[in-house]
């Protein structure tokens, strides 16, 4: 595997991931403005996967501009529920809202990486995990919410599921890895190829 990658994303969890599969990474966030590059695909119609990999490789571009001849992996992660497009909250009353909507639902978990080098996309790659939550009482999501830090809230899609949001779920159908923001296996399996 090639010796170094730049990492276009300030996650730790990201970081972890690449760091325990031995891919030395260097982080370098790409601070692009996602809630523009989102409503702009919103209003075209994007479907949440399409949204995802156009974050992924926008991230990833950008800092392959900067960083000329290293490869940048970018990723994003949103929630599907239902072709809605679910973002991070902001604070905690929309981490509630979204705990609401999700509360006795089915869900995509999309996420997308996409590596490029000299400003252009050279790989890409989507996967998708099927999470079904159970029912809960608008106080229960209120005592899940008072557990979880705000670093965690932020970082993860409202729920942690290498923590205390495995337990919001009935069903997990799909990698780990991917739901926290990192299908990590075709990733190596691409960097084995281009070794």
């Amino acid at each position: 595997m090639p010796n170094n990658i730049i990492l276009a994303s300030k996650s730790k969890v990201r970081k972890e991931i690449l760091d325990k599969n031995n891919i030395s990474s260097q982080v370098e966030p790409s601070n692009i403005n996602e809630d523009v590059v989102k409503e702009s695909l919103l209003r075209e119609k994007a479907s949440p996967t399409i949204i995802s990999k156009n974050l992924a490789e926008l991230k990833a571009n950008k800092i392959s501009l900067k960083i000329t001849d290293q490869m940048v992996l970018g990723a994003d992660s949103v929630i599907d529920l239902e072709g809605e497009l679910i973002s991070k909250p902001r604070n905690r009353d929309e981490a509630l809202d979204i705990l609401k909507k999700l509360n006795g639902k089915e869900h995509y978990l999309v996420s997308s990486v996409c590596i490029s080098k000299n400003g252009k996309m050279i790989w890409n790659y989507t996967d998708k995990a099927i999470l079904k939550m159970k029912n809960f009482s608008d106080q229960n999501l209120k005592q899940y919410l008072n557990k979880i830090t705000d670093e965690a809230l932020y970082a993860y899609n409202v729920y942690q599921i290498e923590g205390e949001g495995r337990n919001l779920f009935e069903k997990i159908d799909g990698n780990e890895d991917t739901i926290m923001g990192l299908p990590i296996e075709k990733i190596k399996q691409y960097l084995d190829l281009v070794k």
